[in-house]
Formats: C-alpha cells, structure tokens, sequence
C-alpha cells in the first residue's frame, strides 16, 4: 500500500505555497541601518501587536567576600605546586571585587554632584524667574503710572481749552533765534 502525501494548493490550484499566506520577497540587509529598516517595516505592518522591548542587562555584582577564610594559604614556600593556582584565582576574584567597590563609589559621587548640580541650576532659574518678574512688575507700574497721567494731562488740556476759548489771551511771542548758537561743538570730546 502506498500512500503519496498530496502538496498543499494554492486558492489557484498551483501546488506550493498553503492557501491564505502572502508571501514575502526574503531581502537580506547589507548594511546597519537597511537592517533596521527592515525591522521597523516588519514591526509596522500589524500596529496592534505588541514590539517587543528587550530588559536592561542587570549590572555584574561580585560574589561577597567569605565571612570566614579557612584555608589560608599564599604564594610562598611551603604551598604546593597546584595551590598557587587556587591562590591566583582568589587574588583575581578580590581584586574585581576591589575594582567594582571604586566603581559604584565613583558613580554614586557623580550621581550626588549631578543632583547637587541641577539643584543648582533649579535655584538660579528661580532666581532669574524672581528678578525677571520683579522687573515686569516694575515696568506694569511704569506704564499704569504713565497712563495715569497721560489721562489726567487729557483732563486738564480740556480743562485748559474750555477755559482758552473763553478767556482770549494775547498770541504767543516767537521765541528768539537760535540759529547763531552751534548745537554741538566740534572738535571737543
């Protein structure tokens, strides 16, 4: 009895490829950024699916030093052939354990001096911000002061005309010529 397994048909009835999938040409990314591309495309075409977003790696963290050492040992005269070895590893193992104490200290002053630093800058914005508003305010009464009278010359002008048209003065006197006096003098400083 033989049995002959049957290919899968297209919804055209040419063997190939299952009904109902669209196939897509396989482009492989030569450079960086067409590699991105491509994976940006492929996350684009269905929106409603979730991108996957990969975690921050955890920082290395030595193994704790033990509370108690046992096996004293050193590379002197008296350990054996093989316990320099073992010697060598432990040495390795403090001294990463030494080198990261220095980097978590180094990081955590940067980390202080960057807070102390954008204390810093908040308080000078502040600062700024009061002086800047101080001088609005200063320039607000200016102007209100100014319109004020500005308001009540207007007042007294028509005070003044109500007051001119009754009374008819004298035309005034041309004041004298000033043509013979220079208005600035050459030469001085």
């Amino acid at each position: 009895m033989s049995l002959k397994m049957a290919a899968p048909k297209e919804k055209d009835g040419r063997p190939g490829k299952p009904a109902g999938k669209e196939s897509q040409p396989l482009i492989i990314a030569k450079t960086p950024a067409e590699e991105q591309r491509l994976k940006l495309e492929r996350l684009m075409r269905n929106p409603d699916k979730p991108a996957p977003v990969p975690e921050r790696p955890k920082e290395w963290n030595p193994r704790a030093p033990p509370e108690f050492v046992r096996d004293v040992m050193g590379s002197s005269a008296g350990a054996g052939s093989g316990e320099f070895h073992v010697y060598r590893h432990l040495r390795r193992r403090e001294y990463q354990r030494q080198d990261f104490l220095d980097r978590m200290t180094e990081k955590q002053r940067l980390d202080y001096e960057y807070q102390d630093k954008l204390l810093e800058n908040q308080r000078q914005a502040e600062e700024r911000t009061a002086k800047r508003k101080k001088k609005r305010e200063k320039l607000k009464q200016k102007k209100l002061m100014a319109k004020k009278v500005k308001v009540e010359s207007e007042t007294a002008e028509d005070n003044n005309e109500s007051a001119s048209s009754s009374d008819k003065e004298e035309p005034d006197h041309e004041a004298e010529d000033d043509a013979d006096v220079p208005s600035f003098v050459m030469g001085k400083r």
